[in-house]
């Protein structure tokens, strides 16, 4: 498992649809503006993240994405695990005699510490990310609902009386005073 910073984003983006559950979902755009970070960035990122089951999207007007299971279920592993593609950035095979000896060497100390990184990782909830949040004193800004639809018919203006409501009408308003 790789810390980076696509998990960083992953997490925050987590973090802000907890703070958020509600019946309505998150549109990817408010997370963009939020966080600053790119739609592209966050489509392929919720792609990961809705084919391991831990978001679910809706379509269409007032769409976005909700967490798929409860806050309390989803931990930071689950979410890293999902995120990066598991696959090692370095390349075994092209270390040297030398460097190969001494990376044997220390091997044992790198996995011990990446099991302990995962295993705290795995305590994690998004539900306790979450509530640090709303400790350090984070108000959810409730998104104003958007009306879609039919409008009522704007009245038109009542005219006053005795207000002429045409060319000719105030010609012949001007002669009668005159």
């Amino acid at each position: 498992m790789r810390l980076s910073t696509r998990g960083r984003f992953a997490i925050t983006a987590m973090i802000d649809l907890a703070l958020r559950q509600s019946n309505t979902p998150v549109p990817l755009q408010d997370l963009a503006l939020r966080h600053r970070i790119s739609m592209s960035y966050l489509e392929q990122m919720f792609a990961k993240l809705r084919q391991h089951g831990l978001v679910e999207s809706t379509r269409g007007p007032g769409g976005g994405y909700t967490l798929a299971r409860t806050a309390e279920a989803i931990t930071v592993a689950d979410i890293i695990g999902a995120i990066e593609d598991g696959s090692d950035a370095r390349p075994k095979e092209a270390a040297r005699e030398t460097s190969a000896s001494a990376q044997e060497m220390t091997q044992d100390l790198w996995d011990a510490l990446q099991s302990t990184v995962v295993a705290y990782l795995k305590t994690v909830t998004l539900q306790s990310l979450a509530q640090e949040q709303k400790a350090k004193g984070f108000q959810v800004e409730e998104r104003k609902p958007t009306q879609k639809g039919v409008f009522q018919k704007p009245r038109p203006p009542v005219a006053r009386p005795g207000t002429p409501n045409s060319v000719f009408a105030l010609a012949q308003a001007w002669t009668a005073r005159a």
